[in-house]
């Protein structure tokens, strides 16, 4: 892992469609409106792009902490753009700020953390956890 500069930013940008809505992902009594867990997939990915380009070979990074509030409802064929800011790295442990806006509003903020990994390790570790 290359040197992670504070203030690195990152985002990810994707138009809400059906499967990503709440009463589809979740539970059918729930409003047509963006799914809290897909606002989260789109800050971890946002974060990932953030550092991506200071990972060697083999490594990635997998979240590790997520504290966020969803503030607004998107309803379906908005676009849903989310974005990461580098706010502290400790040795592999990178913490972010993170926020997601549809086309008219905030619609989430927070932090999140995720850990640099090597990857064959984590490969080996889940080999081990293998059932017969």
């Amino acid at each position: 892992m290359r040197t992670i500069p504070i203030g690195a930013k990152g985002t990810y940008s994707l138009r809400v469609m059906p499967a990503h809505l709440a009463n589809q992902f979740k539970d059918a009594m729930l409003p047509q409106v963006f799914a809290t867990p897909m606002m989260v997939t789109a800050m971890e990915n946002a974060a990932l792009n953030a550092i991506r380009d200071y990972l060697d070979p083999g490594e990635s990074a997998v979240g590790t902490l997520v504290n966020v509030r969803h503030l607004a409802a998107t309803p379906v064929g908005h676009r849903v753009t989310a974005e990461a800011v580098v706010t502290k790295v400790d040795e592999r442990r990178i913490e972010f700020t993170v926020s997601a806006h549809d086309e008219i509003e905030q619609i989430g903020n927070g932090t999140h953390e995720r850990m640099v990994v090597d990857m064959a390790r984590i490969a080996k570790k889940l080999d081990s956890k293998k059932r017969p």
